[in-house]
């Protein structure tokens, strides 16, 4: 039975709460603002007259100059296109070779006791100091500014991800189960096939999921490896400013909370396991 909070401990989780959930208030109603509320003062909180403009502008760049506004230059199509595929297709090599990466290390220790520590080791720095060598290398084999080139720098940035969690879901599992398959005649391979996978769905999907997110909001990488061939939705955010209107924040707005619908949906879904993939397993249920 959950424990009724103190006063205080009530007080402290409302501020938390207003301190999280504000920015989210914030862009809300800013994508909902005409034009001339969106830097007004004082501060509108809530606007009297909402509108969908901002949101028409993402797919009819001149919708907005009906408000005097100059429209912006591209469409959000492509970003929101460019978003998914590069997403997706990272997501899905992210996860299928971290699953058997995990089931390597967890089941036959292959690389040692020191391999879990170097995969984790790509997530130890920052990532302007990994961009500027990847910049290099894909202006040399020809993948900068291709989506090719940004979905294999998303899978690589996400394995370490991919693997751990992965890795602690093998674990978990216990081996005689699969020896039991083996025994039955099926080979090291088909057991984990037909055994160690259908039984870590759950963790398999959580994992899915979680890479998902870290791939979809990710935005050093693509501003960097991208120029005028590729696009994503964190990159078009930065492009919504024109010479006469400045930054076009109700625009911005709405771009960003499309983009936030996905990441809440697959964050409801998983809640019960981001505690685990933020710790690496070290949270057992």
């Amino acid at each position: 039975m959950p424990r009724k909070l103190t006063p205080l401990q009530a007080l402290v989780m409302g501020l938390a709460l207003i301190v999280v959930l504000f920015p989210v208030f914030w862009i809300v109603m800013t994508a909902i603002k005409p034009p001339t509320d969106w830097n007004a003062s004082p501060a509108i909180w809530v606007p009297s007259k909402p509108t969908l403009i901002n949101f028409q502008t993402l797919f009819n760049p001149d919708a907005i100059r009906e408000y005097g506004v100059g429209g912006v230059s591209q469409a959000a199509t492509d970003s929101v296109i460019g978003s998914l595929l590069a997403s997706v297709s990272a997501t899905a090599i992210s996860v299928v070779i971290g699953l058997f990466s995990a089931i390597g290390i967890s089941r036959y220790g292959n690389g040692g006791k020191s391999t879990p520590l170097v995969i984790l080791s790509g997530r130890m720095f920052p990532p302007a100091a990994i961009a500027v060598p990847f910049v290099i290398m894909f202006s040399t084999i020809g993948l900068i500014d291709s989506y090719p080139g940004l979905i294999a720098i998303y899978a690589a940035v996400t394995l370490p991800f991919s693997t751990w969690m992965l890795k602690s879901f093998v674990e978990d599992l216990p081996r005689e189960i699969e020896e039991a398959a083996m025994i039955d005649g099926r080979s090291r391979m088909m057991a984990h096939l037909t055994v160690t996978i259908p039984l870590i769905k759950g963790g398999l999907f959580a994992t899915t999921m979680f890479v998902f997110i870290l791939n979809w909001s990710e935005f050093m990488f693509a501003l960097v490896l991208s120029y005028s061939n590729v696009s994503t939705i964190p990159v078009q955010l930065a492009k919504y400013v024109t010479a006469t209107a400045g930054t076009l924040y109700g625009v911005q707005a709405a771009l960003a909370v499309l983009a936030m619908v996905p990441l809440v949906i697959v964050g409801y879904r998983i809640q019960s396991h981001l505690a685990r993939g933020m710790t690496f397993g070290a949270i057992k249920q």
